[in-house]
């Protein structure tokens, strides 16, 4: 088990809302900076979650990504800057991240996820993080993280709304019944072509800041133990209705 430092003056300083919190307290913020969690994708998604888990301390991030900056990325991937246009997003994003906050370790895994490869990734963190943009890797990494036993956090975004549930399928629920997994929500990805990529229907830049910042608080929520992750329930957001929904769902 890896021996983690006390708290230092500059990280108590650092970290003094979060201290101050009941709930969260030394304790919790010990438990943020043993943290192990990787997110997938340095993109709409990933950009929020990366910066707000680095703000708040979690010791470790893994960025799985194999894209480079592009300049259409900007107008919502806000952890990259035009002077990163063409760079890899992984360097980016750990550039960015230890100017957020020198105390997180970074790990990259310069590579596409696969079925093959997913296992043994998820397999050295302690939760991930999903900011994928197709089914293949949402399959292939809620599978993985089923099989190795680490909880999940999922979401996925449209033109004006966006999805967040937290998977926990090998674990049961209050009601002793087994907590449902990615595939009793989704059983199938549908046909190729029904569902339209971002760049062919577009996604206004600031839903994936709101979608990508819930992601950030249930990981948060799921390392330091308060409040009620969203395991069994999609919290659904229509961003031009300004609308917050809760669907729960079940193990099939």
């Amino acid at each position: 088990m890896t021996t983690v430092l006390p708290l230092s003056d500059e990280e108590l300083e650092r970290y003094a809302r979060h201290i101050v919190l009941p709930e969260v307290g030394g304790p919790g913020q010990q438990k943020l900076k043993r943290a192990r969690v990787l997110v997938i994708g340095a993109g709409g998604l990933g950009a929020p979650v990366l910066e707000y888990l680095a703000a708040a301390g979690v010791g470790t991030l893994g960025i799985v990504d194999d894209d480079t900056v592009s300049l259409s990325n900007l107008q919502r991937q806000v952890i990259h800057g035009t002077k990163s246009i063409g760079r890899p997003k992984g360097e980016s994003a750990r550039e960015a991240i230890q100017r957020i906050n020198p105390h997180v370790t970074v790990e990259l895994h310069t590579l596409r996820l696969t079925t093959d490869n997913a296992p043994a990734l998820v397999a050295g963190y302690d939760l991930t993080v999903d900011g994928s943009d197709n089914f293949d890797t949402r399959y292939a990494v809620a599978d993985a993280c089923e099989r190795e036993k680490k909880p999940l956090v999922h979401a996925a975004v449209g033109r004006f709304d966006g999805s967040v549930t937290v998977l926990k399928p090998f674990k049961t629920g209050a009601d002793g019944r087994q907590n449902p997994s990615y595939r009793d929500l989704f059983p199938e990805p549908p046909p190729a072509g029904v569902v339209p990529s971002c760049a062919e229907a577009g996604i206004l830049g600031a839903l994936t800041g709101v979608i990508g910042t819930l992601q950030a608080m249930e990981a948060i929520k799921l390392i330091t133990g308060i409040g009620e992750p969203l395991v069994g329930r999609l919290l659904l957001y229509d961003a031009l209705a300004a609308r917050f929904e809760t669907i729960r769902y079940k193990r099939r």
